[in-house]
């Protein structure tokens, strides 16, 4: 164990005292926020400096009336489609809208011309001012004002609240709880695949620098390969944790800083200045009832337990992949010789994921999202995106058993393969040498 310990010890200093390590460590997070608020500071400029894209329209139906908005010059055409077109090629605006005569209970053969390929954002704003208006001929055609219509208009918000086993009740949100079983699923992938990589590679340097022979003659590889990992592992997690840090602090001063704002928060502050005092009254009304409904429901998430889990699947998931990836690294020479192992191994972890936005996120109580959460080799993604929804104590209790028994398994595995590959140079490995070496008594 002492020998475990002190490989632990190396591999811990020896990647935080580089200067990589500090670089990455600091700059990473700070590239993130700046790049966020770069572009979002050049959209909202763009967006202030944009000219209106010029529409030339031939409506051969005579229902639409054009107005020029901020988004949108309109240049009526009278002439036929042939001449309209000849006429658009002659100059660089947009488009040319073509309406045909149509029912208004039908409306088809609405065509754009363009001399490029769009965005779908110019192609909504368009569709959605035809849609206004055959909306508006509809309402007129059935005798219906838009009063009445807006009053038909109702929206049902269902208040969600779970009631436990002793009948106490407790608010819900399934969208927060959506949210952040998607991110934690996410982080748990990323990160176990780039500390598990980290390892393979520390592994093949080691092995080719001919480092490992002198150490493999004082120390077992299983103890070699077991305190590599934990090392990196925690390299890992001190990592992560500045990481979240320095991201939460930047992100928000840099964009409090440059005084920025999102896309919905523009959108919406454009709204609430076309409103009149009493409709702005209400809408802040129904915003702060929102706000409050929102803290209620955090407070009611047990992030304490959250995180407690999600640092155990991050730490057991590593530990049992990183042992795979060590195995691979002493198997082989270089990167490039490991990318045939290591598809087999990222493919649980990749089912894992997929799982987690198929399966998990639209059902994390049903049968297959159980099975997901359980076996080893997929349980770190799916059962972090599963738990802040709730999860039954012994369901996480056997996942987590679970996990150190896979964890225990394949480092017993990747050990057999390990203490022979470890040695080995030149040798053209394949999946049948991997499974001799395996075989081979001490």
């Amino acid at each position: 164990m002492n020998k475990i310990w002190l490989i632990i010890q190396r591999e811990f200093l020896n990647r935080v005292q580089k200067k990589s390590f500090l670089v990455a460590t600091i700059l990473v997070p700070l590239i993130f926020p700046a790049i966020i608020g770069g572009m979002v500071w050049f959209m909202v400029k763009e967006s202030e400096s944009a000219k209106a894209a010029v529409v030339h329209v031939l409506d051969q139906s005579g229902k639409f009336v054009f107005e020029d908005t901020k988004k949108f010059d309109f240049v009526i055409e009278t002439e036929g489609l042939d001449a309209a077109k000849e006429k658009y090629n002659k100059t660089k605006d947009f488009a040319l809208l073509y309406i045909p005569n149509f029912e208004i209970s039908k409306p088809e053969g609405f065509v754009i011309y363009t001399k490029e390929n769009p965005s779908i954002e110019k192609i909504g704003d368009l569709e959605g001012v035809l849609q206004d208006r055959i909306r508006d001929l509809k309402l007129e055609q059935y005798n219906i004002d838009k009063a009445t219509l807006a009053g038909l208009k109702t929206k049902v918000d269902l208040k969600q609240v779970n009631i436990t086993e002793t009948g106490e009740e407790k608010s819900s949100n399934s969208g927060i709880l959506y949210a952040l079983g998607f991110i934690l699923g996410i982080l748990i992938y990323m990160f176990v695949l780039i500390y598990g990589i980290q390892i393979m590679q520390g592994v093949i340097d080691e092995k080719t620098s001919k480092i490992v022979e002198v150490i493999v003659s004082s120390v077992k590889p299983f103890q070699l390969m077991m305190g590599k990992i934990i090392g990196i592992a925690s390299v890992g997690l001190l990592q992560f944790t500045i990481w979240i840090l320095i991201i939460t602090f930047v992100s928000s001063s840099v964009l409090g800083y440059f005084g920025l704002k999102m896309p919905q928060q523009q959108m919406q502050e454009q709204m609430m200045n076309q409103m009149d005092a009493e409709q702005k009254e209400e809408v802040q009304a129904m915003q702060n009832d929102k706000v409050g409904e929102l803290m209620g429901n955090l407070s009611q998430i047990p992030f304490a337990k959250i995180a407690f889990v999600f640092i155990f699947f991050f730490l057991g998931g590593y530990l049992l992949y990183g042992a795979l990836f060590a195995a691979v690294g002493s198997a082989v020479d270089s990167i490039q010789e490991s990318q045939q192992f290591q598809f087999p191994i990222t493919l649980p972890l990749l089912v894992g994921y997929m799982g987690l936005f198929l399966v998990i996120l639209r059902d994390p109580h049903g049968p297959m999202s159980f099975w997901l959460s359980i076996i080893p080799l997929t349980s770190p993604v799916a059962m972090v995106g599963r738990i802040a929804f709730g999860v039954p104590t012994w369901e996480l209790i056997l996942s987590m058993v679970l996990l150190v028994a896979g964890f225990i398994f394949t480092t017993w595995v990747a050990g057999r393969i390990y203490r022979v590959g470890i040695l080995m140079s030149g040798t053209k490995v394949n999946y049948k040498v991997l499974a001799k070496w395996f075989m081979i008594k001490n």
